[in-house]
């Protein structure tokens, strides 16, 4: 049984319509998706609940949708472990190492790595495996500076007897053991 488990974090239609880089991102998870699934790593889909969205849109894209044997957990907040039996489930599975994706950068995926690291779970942060909503050309940050201010932040932060690692898609192995 792997020790492992990919996150796809609200990858849903109806809010990847103005992310930064979208369809890179997308690539990014459907590969890292099929990588999983070709070594029986489990793929926890966190879907976000959306209220006055159109059916249709609150699905995950189709360019990552949930296969048989994938695992799709709804949720209400920002935190994947929050009141979604996510923890339960990973403990099931005996895993003790995520590898997170997913949208939004500063929002789901970051309350999301915390609570991992807080719940003990060692961390694989996919740099380039999430994204955020596109802000006006004179917003600041940009989208993309907010990428790179959370890869940069999670390369640099530290919990105790926890690994961290922030890396691209390319170079994530989920056969490899956790980094000490």
């Amino acid at each position: 049984m792997p020790d492992t488990a990919l996150l796809i974090i609200d990858m849903q239609t109806a809010l990847l319509s103005d992310a930064h880089d979208v369809e890179a991102c997308l690539l990014k998870v459907a590969g890292l998706a099929e990588q999983a699934r070709s070594v029986g790593v489990p793929i926890v889909y966190l879907r976000q609940r959306l209220h006055d969205v159109p059916a249709g849109l609150i699905d995950v894209h189709p360019a990552v949708a949930p296969q048989p044997g994938d695992v799709v957990l709804d949720k209400d907040s920002a935190d994947s472990f929050l009141d979604t039996g996510l923890g339960d489930l990973l403990d099931e599975l005996e895993v003790c190492r995520v590898i997170i994706t997913g949208f939004a950068t500063e929002y789901c995926v970051d309350s999301t790595s915390r609570s991992a690291l807080s719940r003990g779970y060692d961390l694989v942060l996919v740099s380039d495996g999430h994204t955020t909503p596109e802000r006006p050309s004179d917003a600041a940050p940009s989208a993309a500076q907010v990428i790179a201010h959370h890869n940069t932040t999670f390369s640099a932060i530290q919990y105790a007897e926890r690994s961290i690692t922030v890396k691209p898609a390319a170079h994530v192995r989920f056969d490899a053991a956790p980094a000490s």
